[in-house]
């Protein structure tokens, strides 16, 4: 397939069901969906105008490897990548720039949750906690610095904004929303695919320091749905330039938030443009992540989605 980096920012397919901040995702029919990881970027729940080239592909990718890595714990809607031409179920008839950063995946009920888990404080978590010592409305134990590991990771959930800003959740609003059973299962899975994640990270020399992941079921049966463990969705810190009390480098769209930060921004839309070297920076963070992640090379794996 072609490696140019022309970003793919939108898609204009038959059945289109649903556009996200960065995913499309259209109707095949039997029970299917055609998920397409676009180039766009959003950074506080804001789509940026500027497209980070192949950035679509790498999330497919990680999402794949990472629904594969922890299928025994809970179970995924991924059927196929769209690339894998002549698989049961992928459509022969889409453009190489799609298939190259689409899956078809189970359609499931969304329940309309951001189920968030942090290991370590930061972000918004940070902030919270130097106001009022508590992240999520909780004590937390005094003197933490920025970067440092919560005692056990703490499961923060999100609302599911359409627009606008995902607004934080109390788990007595988890259980008013989806029943007490449900928000436990909820929990439950989201702690210990993280915490399988951050282990099998960790031996590799990244931090996932957080991440958010979404959940729907299929008849009775919870699975996760959408992306799962890539740099849009998490933070991943360097560990071998890990040091509490900063900014930790990273490989996700922290670059960026710390960019459009420092532009003035107020958060609001319009966002404003990138320049060219933070598109580039970014770029390269992602695909970095992607191959200290899965051990593959970066162009290897585009060119088994040839």
């Amino acid at each position: 397939m072609s490696t140019a980096l022309e970003p793919v920012r939108d898609t204009n397919l038959p059945n289109r069901l649903y556009t996200g901040k960065v995913r499309d995702t259209y109707d095949m029919g039997d029970g299917l969906l055609l998920m397409v990881a676009t180039d766009r970027i959003s950074a506080f729940d804001v789509v940026l105008p500027t497209a980070i080239p192949q950035k679509g592909m790498v999330l497919s990718r990680l999402s794949a490897y990472w629904f594969e890595k922890t299928g025994h714990i809970v179970p995924n809607h991924l059927v196929a990548m769209a690339y894998e031409s002549g698989k049961q179920a992928v459509p022969d008839n889409l453009p190489t720039e799609v298939a190259a950063r689409a899956m078809v995946v189970k359609r499931a009920n969304r329940i309309d949750i951001e189920c968030v888990v942090r290991g370590y404080i930061t972000g918004s978590a940070w902030a919270e906690y130097q106001a009022s010592g508590t992240v999520g409305g909780d004590p937390m134990p005094t003197g933490m610095r920025e970067g440092d590991p919560f005692p056990e990771p703490l499961f923060t959930p999100t609302t599911k904004a359409e627009t606008g800003h995902d607004m934080p959740m109390s788990l007595q609003e988890v259980r008013d929303m989806v029943g007490s059973e449900m928000a436990a299962r909820l929990e439950d899975a989201t702690r210990r695919v993280y915490e399988h994640a951050r282990d099998d990270a960790r031996a590799k020399g990244i931090i996932i320091a957080d991440t958010k992941m979404e959940f729907g079921t299929l008849g009775d049966e919870l699975i996760l749905i959408d992306e799962l463990l890539t740099p849009d969705s998490s933070r991943f810190w360097d560990a071998a330039l890990y040091e509490p009390g900063k900014s930790q480098p990273n490989f996700d769209k922290q670059y960026v938030r710390d960019w459009l930060s420092a532009s003035g921004w107020d958060r609001e839309p319009p966002a404003p443009e990138l320049p060219p070297d933070v598109v580039d920076r970014t770029r390269t963070r992602y695909i970095e992540a992607y191959e200290r992640i899965t051990g593959q090379s970066w162009a290897a794996s585009v060119e088994t989605g040839s």
